[in-house]
């Protein structure tokens, strides 16, 4: 059996070349400042946040490893690998617009700001990882891992503080790595995933005792206030 060690191991580096090559092949070129400084940005931060995992939720860890789970919800099979490859779509396209067409460039102090907000949705995904110990990359209901609502935390604000950090990050990145209709693109992104995040809580409903109570006390899913 493969140890945890090595999974992560394998799952960094594959997710990392991934990104590279989405990022670097339709530059035509390694010489991308911008792209180093997001790589290693976010796979400092993937790193350590899984190391931390390892030591102190190893459980989750593993759950988010297994993909293709037999209780999987069917619509999820199908929109999961889609948003998989809408982000490197996403990084496909922010590469040809900053490298190549400069079709919405981003100006320098700006791009700063950009490497900030993403690095804050670091945060928050890690204040979301350390309240919930079933954040599966999957949509099921862990009944095999004791599945329980959580609403402490992030999760007191929001339903899905997760997703609440995609939007950061994606808008973040998109102009760290110089690139405004990154950001627009990112938006295709987030529809998609509030669309997730409503076919989920139908299915938390049904499936997990005290979830429906929880969105009475919590009324937003993603954006205080909005929505």
């Amino acid at each position: 059996m493969i140890s945890r060690i090595t999974k992560l191991l394998l799952q960094t580096i594959i997710t990392f070349l991934l990104f590279a090559l989405a990022l670097f092949i339709p530059a035509g070129s390694s010489r991308w400042l911008n792209g180093w400084i997001f790589l290693i940005l976010f796979f400092g931060w993937f790193t350590l946040v899984n190391l931390w995992l390892l030591k102190h939720n190893p459980g989750l860890l593993e759950e988010r490893f297994t993909l293709g789970r037999s209780d999987q919800k069917g619509w999820d099979k199908i929109l999961f690998p889609f948003l998989l490859i809408l982000s490197l779509a996403w990084l496909v396209f922010i590469s040809l617009d900053a490298t190549h067409s400069h079709w919405s460039p981003v100006p320098s102090w700006l791009e700063l700001i950009g490497g900030i907000i993403m690095v804050c949705s670091f945060i928050l995904i890690f204040l979301t990882f350390r309240e919930n110990s079933y954040l599966s990359t999957v949509v099921r209901v862990q009944q095999d891992r004791g599945h329980a609502v959580v609403s402490t935390g992030v999760y007191h604000y929001v339903r899905h503080p997760m997703y609440s950090s995609f939007i950061l990050f994606f808008f973040g990145a998109s102009l760290l790595l110089g690139s405004w209709y990154g950001v627009l693109f990112g938006v295709v992104y987030m529809i998609v995933l509030a669309r997730r995040a409503v076919l989920e809580e139908l299915t938390l409903q049904k499936e997990l005792t005290g979830y429906e109570e929880y969105m009475t006390k919590v009324k937003y899913r993603i954006i205080p206030f909005v929505w």
